[in-house]
């Protein structure tokens, strides 16, 4: 009987000091709603925060959904960060639902120089692309920074200083692609996509969007002929001799807008609202950028 209450002594002490050393290394819970802005978090909070990416890698951010779990941890996230401006159209419910439940959220839209749509089809909506212009990604982490620095748990030190050396190697991104654009002739500057994504790339750099196949700002809409038939006109003006596809949209329309144009027109896939898993071609911000500034140079250049 003795041995017994001894043991059962053991085992309750055993389970207190487990759950107690449980609770002291449990990590702060962040929320990221895409995998670009998952990428951007995860190199500033590093392996001291738990970081749940919902949008799987090559997945469409206006329509990619979450699980029930997922939907739960959302929920009792300690912070979520999210793109805004429209663009995760499946996942808003569940953002606000958080909000309400009053989980801590930061809106990276929030806090760029937000640009309407190119397309007149977008009647003047907000543009969500803000990423593909590299000083505005550098905005939302000089905001994100002291956000992420507020949740309790973390190492602020050791936040800014990965900030310091991501900022770094944004600008070196800025000033790449900079020199990159600036050797194609300002008469090829024009980009034709399969979807309106590229506005603030074009802003800062000099381009014209000539068009894309998807009319407005959503993937979930569809092209009629008369919009392909307004596109093949506006390709032919331009003389633009490579259009672009995304690799999260097939790019099957994009090909037979190619054939139509009765142009020599070439097809380049760009990686634009995802990331690749790690076998991809772009498996973090950083690296989905220089690829794109390679092929659009590649492409534009005479």
């Amino acid at each position: 009987m003795k041995l017994s209450r001894l043991a059962a002594s053991l085992l309750l002490a055993g389970a207190l000091l487990t759950g107690c050393a449980s609770s002291a290394t449990e990590r702060p819970l962040i929320v990221v709603s895409t995998n670009i802005l998952g990428d951007v978090v995860s190199n500033l909070v590093g392996d001291d925060v738990e970081v749940l990416t919902l949008m799987r890698p090559g997945a469409d951010p206006h329509s990619f959904e979450i699980s029930a779990s997922e939907a739960a941890r959302v929920r009792s996230a300690d912070l979520v960060v999210s793109n805004g401006l429209g663009l995760e159209e499946g996942l808003q419910q569940h953002l606000d639902a958080a909000a309400d439940a009053g989980v801590a959220a930061f809106v990276a839209g929030d806090v760029v120089d937000v640009l309407p749509y190119t397309s007149t089809d977008a009647g003047g909506a907000d543009d969500p692309h803000f990423w593909t212009d590299p000083a505005q990604t550098i905005a939302v982490v000089d905001a994100l920074v002291p956000v992420l620095e507020g949740v309790d748990g973390v190492d602020a030190a050791a936040i800014a200083a990965r900030a310091a050396d991501y900022r770094e190697a944004l600008e070196a991104l800025d000033a790449d692609m900079t020199t990159a654009f600036a050797a194609i002739p300002e008469a090829r500057r024009a980009l034709v996509t399969n979807h309106h994504v590229f506005g603030y790339l074009a802003e800062r750099f000099g381009f014209r969007v000539v068009g894309a196949v998807i009319p407005g700002g959503t993937t979930l809409a569809a092209p009629s002929a008369s919009d392909l038939a307004d596109l093949v006109s506006a390709i032919d003006e331009a003389g633009v001799r490579t259009i672009f596809a995304e690799s999260s949209q097939p790019d099957r329309l994009m090909k037979a807008l190619a054939e139509e144009a009765d142009v020599d027109v070439t097809v380049t896939e760009l990686f634009t609202e995802s990331l690749t898993d790690a076998t991809g071609g772009a498996p973090d911000y950083l690296t989905m950028m220089r690829v794109n500034t390679e092929r659009i140079a590649t492409g534009l250049s005479p």
